[in-house]
């Protein structure tokens, strides 16, 4: 049984945090977010999706945000990004180029660590 794809990722964040993460995931980064199903819509949090990248948002009651753990989000102008999340005051935190990949990491307003690359 070989893996495919990966279909989606989820992030944790805590309870009540939805309009933060519409803001982040959604106003700055333009994510699209789609409606959970209703079977899960009672239970918090949000799904940001495209054709190419699915970010579900779950609230996660005793919630610690992934700090080493991260998703690497591929970017088509990556100091564009950087620019919009240092006008929000977002810290970036930029590494060494990987594989051909210029990198940034930042932290969405829960903690949760996210990387961005660009192929170069």
């Amino acid at each position: 049984m070989p893996i495919i794809g990966i279909d989606h990722v989820q992030l944790a964040m805590p309870a009540g945090q939805e309009d933060r993460a519409r803001e982040f995931y959604g106003d700055l980064l333009g994510l699209p977010e789609i409606p959970k199903p209703p079977d899960l819509a009672g239970r918090g949090g949000c799904w940001f999706e495209s054709s190419q990248v699915k970010i579900h948002l779950g609230v996660e009651r005793d919630f610690h945000p992934a700090t080493k753990a991260h998703p690497g989000l591929l970017v088509s102008d990556l100091p564009a990004i950087i620019q919009r999340c240092q006008e929000k005051g977002i810290e970036i935190v930029h590494d060494a180029v990987l594989d051909g990949c210029q990198r940034a990491f930042v932290r969405d307003p829960f903690g949760n660590r996210l990387e961005f690359l660009q192929k170069t």
